[in-house]
């Protein structure tokens, strides 16, 4: 099965890099699980420390369009963002790229 990525990439306000890992680690993720995006890994930059990457699947294009649609539409996350965001916003930028696998990926 042929899955599409989407590789997203969150610049962290300065000093809120902690406040944003939470929102992901109580939260955020299983809020994707419910909406049917696949968490592959997260990670920090190791350059970057106030820069989280993080992989997911999705079936395809349209699945994945549809997943977000209903994840920000979602009563929790509305109430998630705003209590973490009571202090300040906590991230400055956010960038997305969709990845189609190679034929000699081991994500496939």
């Amino acid at each position: 099965m042929t899955r599409i990525f989407e590789l997203r990439t969150y610049v962290a306000e300065p000093g809120r890099i902690d406040a944003l890992q939470a929102r992901f680690r109580d939260h955020t993720v299983a809020l994707f699980d419910r909406h049917g995006m696949t968490s592959i890994g997260y990670w920090v930059e190791a350059e970057n420390p106030e820069t989280l990457v993080y992989l997911l699947a999705h079936a395809d294009r349209a699945s994945a369009t549809a997943s977000w649609d209903a994840f920000r539409a979602d009563p929790e996350w509305q109430r998630v963002k705003a209590e973490s965001e009571k202090d300040g916003p906590v991230v400055r930028s956010i960038t997305s790229a969709f990845l189609d696998p190679t034929d000699f990926s081991a994500l496939h």
